[in-house]
């Protein structure tokens, strides 16, 4: 595993679940398909790797078992210039690892998760190293990690608290998956308070309707804002995406046309690539939110969950 070289030494860190991922390569219910291809995949990771091909240094905590899945994800990281200190390899439970289907026209994907009691679900309070953690200087969350357990979740509000009071900055995409809560209603509750830890929060406008029971990108907007979020940028499908800060600014920023959507799995992961990147080079909240609608139509045109993530020369050519 990668160390880190001197204190300062990160960008960005974050943490999750990481999973090997099998895709399909024909279409076709799961069942039938005969032959995967093997990539990696996790909402936290996805983003992690975009932020890295871009040229940040990046960290990401979590823990994989001591298995075949678990030396793929390490190798991953190492591939992909991921700071992995702080990744424990954990022999009492598993890597978790999910299917994926191959769909035409666009379609969204059929995933079937395989990840009950996996190692990255035993994440907790004592996952957190504050040296490792305060090295960086950017926190992202979201709500996958939260929903893996209560003690994933308890390490996803420990890490926003901590990382607050040393004047880091916290970005958090809500990221539903309402199969791994145990209501609706303390999905809403836990993810609203992740949300209002943070400092840029990113749903997308079925997420914020959901969350907020306001129906308009304003109205979702201004929920998070008076709670001290200081902007939230909501995805808006192929409309693009609409901003609000806590100064007031706002704008309905146009999607990137994409003429053959062949993966939509990790388009929102994209979006937060370019979003965040964009943001800590100091670039205003409207050129942040070009940026990820941008990576996010790379993103789609690519099969796998971050295969379409662009390196910071393949950005500027697009």
């Amino acid at each position: 595993m990668s160390k880190l070289s001197q204190p300062g030494a990160l960008d960005v860190v974050t943490v999750g679940e990481a999973m090997a991922m099998f895709v399909a390569c024909e279409t076709g219910p799961l069942e039938e398909v005969s032959q995967f291809t093997r990539q990696v995949a996790g909402a936290e990771l996805n983003v992690a790797i975009g932020l890295s091909r871009l040229g940040l240094k990046v960290g990401w905590a979590s823990r994989v078992g001591d298995d075949v899945f678990g030396r793929f994800v390490l190798k991953q990281l190492e591939k992909e210039q991921i700071d992995a200190g702080q990744v424990t390899v954990d022999n009492r439970f598993p890597t978790g690892f999910q299917l994926k289907s191959k769909e035409l026209g666009g379609k969204d994907p059929r995933v079937e998760y395989f990840r009950k009691g996996s190692a990255a679900s035993h994440l907790s309070v004592a996952d957190f190293n504050p040296d490792y953690f305060g090295a960086a200087r950017h926190l992202h969350l979201s709500g996958v990690a939260a929903a893996l357990s209560d003690t994933s979740l308890a390490l996803s509000k420990f890490a926003a608290s901590e990382m607050r009071k040393a004047g880091k900055t916290i970005s958090f995409d809500p990221n539903l998956r309402p199969v791994l809560w145990s209501s609706e209603q303390q999905m809403r509750k836990e993810i609203n308070a992740l949300a209002f830890a943070a400092d840029w929060v990113l749903p997308g406008l079925g997420e914020g309707q959901l969350l907020t029971g306001q129906q308009t990108p304003e109205g979702i907007a201004d929920f998070y804002l008076e709670q001290g979020v200081k902007a939230v940028v909501i995805k808006t499908g192929p409309d693009g995406a609409w901003f609000k800060s806590a100064s007031g600014e706002q704008a309905q920023v146009a999607a990137c046309k994409v003429e053959n959507v062949v993966d939509t799995v990790g388009a929102g992961d994209g979006f937060a690539v370019g979003l965040i990147s964009a943001l800590l080079e100091g670039l205003s909240l409207e050129l942040a939110v070009k940026r990820g609608n941008k990576i996010g139509s790379l993103a789609v045109q690519a099969v796998g969950d971050s295969e379409g993530l662009p390196t910071r020369e393949q950005l500027e050519q697009a």
